[in-house]
């Protein structure tokens, strides 16, 4: 534990440095991004040892906290989820060293650097704390740092109005995981997960923990907090915040399923149900999106829809003792996750790279953008690719284990067994599809055509700081994608610790995904090498030869406009249409009365149904009933001394009785 100890020690050592430097540009990014950068590779090399199988650590030191201790332990999972928390918050800060330079001359930059580094430390100790009372306070810490984090932008009313649902949304969660630990450590005495033995009411703690990290995670309805706060944040911590901070959430949510003892079949009936559902309305709200980041962070909803229907599959198959269901199942959420991390990251770099370039995250006033930012361009279309679950990319590996271990157990466990395997079949094919149709959508408006505002004329690749982390990405996501197998077959200690199973057990079944696997990326293999191939050949052929180009068919028109390509809205619009029920997606079509007209105009608009028609109304009615309790607060110090000595009347009374 030494290593990640250190780990700990550079986050704090760069949030203290960065506002005693405060004044210092040179220094704040020396001393803030240093802090992050050799903390996350102090920390993965441990963590890459413990989850390729090697021995447990933990550090327990001695704590004046009422059933708290300094109780740290890294095991499988939690080595596991630290990967990708070191890794992305390195590359992070990697480009908030130039995107933040946008803003020096009216933000400080002091208080950004400085959460940073503390949100990167507190996801570290939620991961490895081992006591309740530590990750609480952990858990408080990483919510209030991502809270001012979302805020930079403070001067916005729409900003404000993020973090505070942001900040209400991960204090409703936490409440649940009080009631939630309060009961685990009530038989025995003991905050310590080490000694988490529930006897009886299982269920129940499985729901308290449903809602609680659920509502971090992002699952439907509890995810209207996400698609506000990623947006209003700042590129790079959108990335944070997407990639590995709602897994935090996917991350308790296993550790306490390792605390309940032996997993039930309507567990995993549940989360399929829950996966299918964010998944499915994730993607279509993403669709009808007009706002990149917003468009992205929806598709954050999708994906751990997807993370949650493997969780529930592979619950069911183990609740019905099905090896090799439980084993892919579990694999594919769990490799889901870090996929995830790395293609949700590089997207969010790169509508970073596009609105620091154009200043704009307007779909529809982009366009043309490949041409002038090649290396994003390429970036994305990659990210794209990946998040689409497209061959060989690693989207493609974690959903194909997904979808092996649900033909499995549709085939194995029986008729009423194989429903919620057949509904995570059909979810997660019309969830591939309905990503398709969107990133064809965003990459096509924004990368291809021609440019539909002078601010996509004028655009320019950012610097190397801003455009290095997203290749870095990219290349993880294409060797996961190639050397799936390897990658699948190394998840062994990691799918034994959450699922309880003999590692022998585990390996055969993972050996029998990895074979599977091998096999389509060999295919991935051949394809890429074919396309190489031809690329060479046409480039040698066209070497002696003299090459023009050309204006595209005009389609009749002898000078068209940018206007006249498709919008994000009219792309969209015939799938959103055959989901009008669900989304109430609003139009608005003017301008085509006259038999000529000068102008015609299609504008779209679709709002979160879970937002309007649920959680908007009952927060406003529960502002009207909370303004009757208004004449109570006087503002004199003498009436709020009375409300304090008739409360702890009331209190010695009851206790009395």
């Amino acid at each position: 534990m030494t290593a990640l100890l250190i780990s700990l020690l550079l986050f704090g050592a760069g949030a203290v440095a960065s506002l005693v430097f405060a004044r210092c540009d040179r220094c704040l990014r020396l001393f803030g991004a240093g802090g992050i950068i050799l903390g996350s590779v102090c920390g993965l090399v441990p963590a890459i040892q413990v989850a390729l199988g090697a021995v447990p650590q933990s550090l327990r030191i001695a704590w004046d906290v009422p059933y708290g201790s300094f109780y740290l332990r890294l095991d499988a999972l939690s080595a596991f989820f630290l990967v990708p928390i070191f890794l992305i918050c390195a590359l992070a800060a990697i480009y908030g060293t130039e995107y933040l330079e946008a803003y020096r001359e009216r933000k400080a930059l002091a208080p950004p650097w400085f959460f940073l580094n503390v949100l990167t430390a507190s996801m570290a100790v939620v991961v490895l704390a081992n006591n309740a009372i530590l990750f609480l306070m952990a858990w408080e810490t990483m919510a209030l740092s991502s809270f001012f984090l979302v805020t930079f932008e403070n001067e916005k009313q729409s900003t404000r109005q993020a973090g505070w649902t942001y900040l209400v949304a991960s204090h409703f969660g936490t409440a649940f995981l009080l009631v939630l630990f309060v009961l685990l450590g009530k038989s025995n005495g003991s905050l310590d997960f080490g000694r988490f033995n529930p006897a009886s009411s299982v269920g129940a703690l499985f729901l308290l923990a449903l809602v609680g990290f659920g509502t971090k995670a992002g699952f439907v309805p509890l995810h209207v907090w996400l698609p506000e706060a990623h947006p209003a944040a700042p590129s790079h911590v959108s990335a944070v915040m997407s990639a590995v901070m709602i897994k935090t959430g996917i991350y308790g949510l296993l550790r306490i399923l390792t605390f309940l003892g032996p997993m039930q079949a309507w567990w995993g009936w549940t989360l399929c149900a829950i996966g299918l559902s964010s998944g499915i309305l994730g993607v279509l709200l993403a669709l009808a999106q007009h706002d990149l980041k917003r468009l992205l962070a929806y598709h954050s909803v999708e994906n751990i829809g997807i993370i949650a229907l493997g969780i529930g599959v592979g619950i069911v198959g183990l609740s019905r003792d099905e090896a090799f269901v439980a084993v892919a199942g579990f694999a594919g959420a769990l490799l889901h996750v870090l996929n995830h991390a790395l293609f949700k990251a590089l997207l969010f770099l790169d509508a970073g790279n596009i609105a620091h370039a154009t200043h704009t995250r307007e779909i529809d006033r982009l366009g043309g953008l490949l041409k002038r930012m090649p290396g994003t361009g390429a970036t994305f279309l990659v990210g794209a690719a990946a998040i689409s679950g497209l061959p060989p990319l690693n989207g493609f590996i974690s959903e194909f284990l997904i979808y092996l271990a649900s033909f499995k157990g549709a085939v194995s466990l029986g008729a009423f067994g194989s429903v919620p395997m057949l509904a995570t079949i059909s979810g997660l094919a019309l969830i591939g599809g309905l990503a398709v149709a969107c990133f064809t959508k965003a990459f096509g408006i924004v990368f291809l055509g021609q440019p539909r505002s002078e601010c996509a004329e004028h655009a320019d690749e950012p610097n190397l700081a801003m455009v290095a982390p997203a290749f870095v990405l990219a290349a993880g996501c294409a060797l996961i994608g190639l050397f799936g197998a390897s990658v699948v077959r190394s998840l062994g200690p990691l799918i034994s610790s959450v699922t309880g199973l003999q590692p022998l057990v585990v390996a055969g079944g993972l050996a029998e995904a990895a074979n599977s696997v091998e096999r389509v990326a060999l295919f991935g293999a051949i394809m890429i090498a074919m396309a190489a191939l031809l690329s060479l050949a046409r480039t040698k052929a066209l070497a002696r030869r003299q090459v023009s180009m050309g204006p595209t068919w005009d389609c009749g028109y002898a000078t068209p406009s940018p206007r006249m390509q498709y919008a994000a809205s009219s792309f969209a619009q015939p799938l959103t249409a055959s989901f009008r029920m669900l989304l109430q997606t609003r139009e608005v079509l003017t301008g085509i009365e006259e038999t000529f007209p000068q102008r015609a105009e299609f504008h779209s608009h679709t709002d979160d149904p879970y937002r309007s028609y649920f959680f908007q109304p009952l927060f406003e009615s529960i502002t009207r009933t909370m303004a009757f309790l208004r004449p109570l607060q006087q503002g004199r110090v003498q009436l709020y001394v009375l409300y304090i000595a008739v409360a702890l009347l009331v209190l010695l009374l009851w206790q009395i009785a």
